[in-house]
């Protein structure tokens, strides 16, 4: 049975720091690249770094470079998200997924991130 699950999520407030992970199961890890997304209230879900697998390449969306590192341990199954200085408006269910050749395979539950004033 495939399945990402991701923790680390919580309650910080405004300039703090948080580090997700996202550890899989049911598939070969090592075989696919691996992204974060987060979805704000009542906005569609966004691209938040992506990880390639072949050559390691690091996509970050939006406003959020320098301020979050995204890798994976293969040993571990498990991609990071490690997030620093967050902003109030950066609350938002934050999911990992796994994909290749442009197409999510799969995602994870979501895990809430809330950063309070």
């Amino acid at each position: 049975q495939v399945r990402l699950e991701e923790s680390g999520g919580g309650v910080v407030h405004a300039g703090g720091s948080l580090r997700l992970s996202c550890t899989a199961s049911g598939f070969v890890f090592s075989g696919y690249a691996m992204s974060w997304y987060r979805q704000r209230p009542g906005q569609k879900r966004e691209l938040v770094a992506g990880l390639r697998r072949d050559d390691g390449e690091i996509e970050y969306g939006g406003a959020v470079q320098g301020r979050l590192t995204i890798d994976r341990d293969d040993t571990q199954n498990t991609v990071y998200l490690e997030m620093k200085a967050l902003k109030p408006g950066e609350t938002a269910v934050y999911y990992c997924n796994a994909w290749n050749y442009g197409t999510v395979i799969y995602w994870g539950q979501g895990t809430q991130v809330t950063v309070s004033e």
